[in-house]
């Protein structure tokens, strides 16, 4: 029985990754939140806790796999430090609270050009991110990075997103070649490619990029 922990279960990727790993033969699925969700699948362990008490809860665990599908937006967050006090802080710390318990694989959703190296705030606490948990010690590492995400349940309005989301038919036809990565991608395909190497196993660190993506979901 492979054991795993997701954080950032409630958001617009991780609601969809319980469902697909719920579903899951040899699967027990951990998730831990700020907030009890209305809905969670059955067989699903919920760990309710602040923040600040997560690291306790991971230990208690003691997860085959972690999967962070943590973030937030700077409208919601308000500020670049409460931004990364979510995408950089939380996301590490989770990271190395499962390592410490045992985990063997670190799997997270980040962004299309993420990079610690980047002069863009987003993009460099994305990129800040992933060395940290790659640094962490994990057998391996798996790094998501797709582009705009569609479809899905958003746990909240984003307009600027949405305009987004309805040109993007159009937008994804002008992406060709090295620029296909930022094409946008449904939510539901990233928590299925999330879900199938969860069960993978294997060591290294791994980049997935849109055609990538695709390909694990299958």
């Amino acid at each position: 029985m492979n054991k795993v922990v997701i954080a950032g279960a409630t958001g617009l990727v991780g609601k969809q990754l319980v469902v697909e790993l719920a579903g899951q033969e040899g699967v027990e699925t951990h998730i831990i939140v700020r907030r009890k969700p209305e809905r969670v699948p059955a067989g699903v362990i919920v760990h309710e806790a602040p923040p600040v008490d997560w690291a306790a809860e991971v230990a208690a665990i003691k997860a085959d796999v972690a999967i962070s599908c943590l973030g937030t937006t700077m409208k919601i967050a308000g500020s670049k430090a409460a931004f990364r006090a979510v995408d950089f802080d939380l996301v590490a710390a989770f990271a190395q609270a499962a390592k410490q318990a045992g985990a063997r694989h670190m799997i997270a959703v980040s962004s299309v050009g993420a990079s610690d190296k980047s002069a863009n705030f987003y993009l460099k606490t994305k990129g800040e991110a992933e060395a940290a948990m790659a640094q962490a010690g994990f057998d391996r590492v798996d790094f998501l990075r797709p582009g705009l995400l569609t479809g899905g349940e958003r746990p909240e309005s984003r307009p600027g997103e949405s305009v987004a989301i309805m040109l993007a038919p159009l937008t994804d036809l002008l992406m060709v070649g090295g620029l296909s990565r930022y094409r946008s991608i449904p939510a539901p395909v990233v928590a299925q490619a999330i879900a199938n190497l969860a069960l993978a196993g294997g060591q290294g660190r791994h980049i997935h990029e849109n055609d990538a993506i695709r390909a694990l979901a299958g």
